[in-house]
């Protein structure tokens, strides 16, 4: 007799019928006289498998009543039809083999704190509502590698050491490198500005590091950003381009995971609106906006989580927020030639209160301009000689951004807190597991 075919959960749909054999882990179970039913899960979903005693030894029936939740199991039986479950399928058992019966799991149905859960962030991962999160997580970066393929972008490896800042000195994460300071990369733009000099668009996506001393709801020392960098676009294009992403990324979630959306109670009314094109703000505007709602920002100042939370309120799908004066903003950003106190960048602030997801703007391309804005922030030229290089041999405009993977996953989850959007996060008090 041949061996049954051993087939995924998410695959049993294909075999009703036929007999299978599975392979995962016992998420729950519950008991009824003569019947076990054990749900099983190994990753891509959980099915429940019917137990009937009459079927089994003793001694086999009796071991499976008292399997701790995620025991190891290898299970083989028949795929039937179950209306009643959300698969539509269950299995009909007539073999089971414990691999390991679990030591008692300490994640039970009651509730737990965030700290706890956290410390067991290893086995939190493991839940119905954590899976589906890191499943959606892995559909965005699937969708934002694919949307800039498709657009004749070239992916383009940043390195993580680098030689100074990026985006300010304040958030540096300093090591050594064989007697020499390096840091742990801000951002991949710099090099991406390289990148698009040679192959025209690119884009890099990697992890990138703060070291900002902050414990909001939207901040993590370690996070993943997409970056796209593009020659000859200005800020208009940059906007263009952003738009078309983040929108493309909301429609990629809806399209492949609206039950799991729904079953975290998450109203995808405010993502179904999430359709270019999104409203522009310039800085100026945004500050009248704000004094309306009595909130008083001097001009100069940036925006910070409670400022992008009142603009963002006013407004049902993401609004971009434009040309901030050149004060608060990095040293590369070109100057406004209609206003040189304001530069031509942009922020993506997201709707219902989650601040920005994208940030970025049109570079100064050109070589004196660069040069003197190295001088007044103040760093150090010789980190920035084969920067400057970009703008001696055949420079041309260009733009580009970066988008936060865990604060837009934040977003259209409707999650509090980005510490869910990252298989493991670093936070200021977390380094482990």
């Amino acid at each position: 007799m041949a061996e049954p075919r051993v087939v995924r959960v998410g695959e049993v749909h294909a075999h009703e019928g036929e007999e299978v054999r599975l392979r995962g882990w016992l998420y729950n179970k519950r008991s009824s006289g003569k019947l076990h039913f054990l749900q099983l899960r190994d990753g891509s979903g959980v099915i429940q498998c019917v137990m009937f005693k009459g079927d089994f030894p003793e001694e086999v029936f009796t071991a499976a009543d008292h399997l701790p939740q995620e025991s190891s199991l290898e299970v083989t039986g028949t795929v039937r039809a179950d209306k009643r479950s959300p698969l539509g399928f269950e299995i009909a058992l007539r073999d089971l083999r414990i691999v390991q019966a679990a030591a008692e799991y300490p994640i039970g149905p009651k509730e737990h704190g965030t700290a706890f859960l956290m410390d067991h962030r290893h086995l939190w991962i493991r839940s119905s509502r954590q899976h589906a999160i890191l499943r959606i997580r892995a559909t965005l970066i699937a969708a934002a590698r694919r949307f800039f393929d498709d657009r004749g972008f070239m992916l383009l490896d940043a390195p993580i050491f680098t030689p100074a800042a990026c985006e300010g000195t304040s958030t540096l994460f300093e090591t050594e490198y064989f007697g020499e300071k390096a840091y742990l990369t801000q951002s991949g733009q710099l090099y991406m500005e390289a990148g698009a000099m040679a192959f025209g668009a690119v884009y890099c996506f990697g992890p990138t590091f703060r070291a900002e001393k902050s414990k909001t709801r939207r901040h993590l020392t370690e996070f993943w950003m997409i970056e796209p960098e593009v020659a000859w676009n200005d800020l208009d294009a940059n906007m263009d381009l952003a738009e078309a992403f983040v929108a493309h990324l909301v429609a990629e979630a809806l399209a492949k995971h609206r039950d799991d959306l729904v079953r975290m109670e998450r109203d995808v009314a405010p993502l179904e609106r999430c359709v270019p094109p999104f409203p522009r703000v310039a800085y100026t505007e945004a500050l009248a906006r704000l004094a309306r709602e009595g909130v008083q920002v001097p001009f100069g100042e940036d925006f910070g989580g409670d400022e992008e939370t009142v603009l963002s309120k006013q407004f049902d799908r993401p609004v971009l927020v434009h040309r901030y004066p050149a004060q608060c903003k990095a040293f590369y950003m070109k100057r406004d030639p209609e206003d040189p106190r304001l530069a031509l960048c942009v922020d993506m602030l997201a709707p219902e209160g989650y601040g920005e997801i994208v940030g970025g703007g049109q570079r100064e391309d050109d070589l004196e301009a660069l040069e003197a804005r190295i001088r007044e922030h103040g760093l150090p030229p010789e980190a920035f000689a084969w920067y400057l290089d970009l703008r001696r041999y055949g420079s041309v405009p260009h733009a580009g951004f970066g988008l936060g993977i865990e604060r837009t996953l934040a977003w259209i989850c409707g999650l509090h807190h980005v510490r869910e959007t990252i298989p493991f996060p670093r936070l200021m008090g977390r380094l482990t597991p």
